[in-house]
């Protein structure tokens, strides 16, 4: 099992990055305020099952690759912090967009809903990159199986990715009219994730291996 303190550093991380507009939170949000809070959360089905997939994948490969390739945990470790890094700049460059600027999607089937979901899940680049270079830096291969820890954190992250994305399917429509009238909180929210994002990636980089 990982530290808790590796952990609940994996959680804040995991927590700030589906906070962070994407694909998925796009493709959710739309889908609430075009069809309904039901579909939301039919289609959010779909995009956990995604998470499971990548976690699985990821967590076998990371277990092979660190264990086989020397010095593989910090090439890993730079790869995230960079990747945090462009995060952060996706946050505050001009012209970003909301995920509560919808757009107009037809009515589907619960059947397709969870398809595409699932689809929308596994296009999403942020969600591979997150697996393959975030994962290993909270992994200690002295506190006992890489896969295992894999596994945990990667069961935390779905967690709280499907816990927030939930709340945020069901309350749409209100924070949508909400911030509609108050562009101003669009800015700060922006701003205010990209700055963390750009701290916890500094750390990263300038962690050493424990």
């Amino acid at each position: 099992m990982p530290e808790m303190s590796s952990l609940l550093a994996f959680a804040a991380v995991a927590l700030g990055m589906v906070l962070t507009p994407g694909p998925n939170m796009v493709y959710l949000i739309s889908r609430s305020i075009c069809q309904g809070r039901k579909a939301g959360l039919i289609s959010l089905g779909g995009v956990a099952l995604g998470f499971v997939f990548y976690m699985l994948c990821a967590a076998f490969g990371i277990t092979a690759i660190v264990m086989a390739v020397p010095f593989a945990y910090d090439a890993l470790r730079i790869a995230g912090a960079l990747y945090l890094l462009y995060l952060a700049w996706q946050a505050v460059k001009p012209g970003g967009r909301s995920p509560f600027q919808v757009r107009d999607l037809p009515q589907d089937s619960p059947r397709r809903l969870f398809a595409m979901g699932f689809v929308t899940n596994l296009l999403n680049p942020k969600i591979a990159v997150m697996y393959l270079s975030l994962l290993p830096q909270f992994i200690d291969p002295e506190r006992g199986s890489v896969l295992l820890q894999s596994l945990t954190l990667g069961g935390t992250q779905i967690a709280i990715s499907v816990t927030v994305n939930a709340l945020i399917a069901v309350a749409a429509g209100s924070i949508a009219a909400f911030l509609a009238t108050r562009p101003t909180w669009l800015v700060i929210q922006r701003w205010l994730m990209g700055t963390v994002l750009a701290g916890l990636a500094i750390r990263m980089a300038m962690d050493a291996r424990r």
